[in-house]
């Protein structure tokens, strides 16, 4: 199990997303930001509009992907 920050994905706090894989990381923050912004925090919509972009894009959205799995991967087991 590893773990990654908001911050580290691109987001503006530190609550932590733990997983197996990054996979599971990146799906818990994006939950993560659709919850606080739709619960009215305003400073997550940036990381939010980023990362829906990113899908919209596919060649600059695989090129963040691929560095947050090198990240993780790069993380030491809890």
């Amino acid at each position: 199990m590893k773990s990654m920050t908001c911050d580290q994905l691109a987001g503006p706090c530190d609550l932590r997303h733990r997983g197996k894989s990054a996979d599971v990381v990146i799906k818990a923050q994006d939950a993560h930001l659709r919850e606080v912004v739709a619960a009215g925090d305003a400073t997550h919509q940036a990381a939010l509009d980023a990362m829906d972009g990113r899908w919209k894009h596919p060649v600059a959205g695989m090129k963040w992907y691929r560095k947050a799995k090198r990240d993780f991967a790069a993380l030491p087991d809890e």
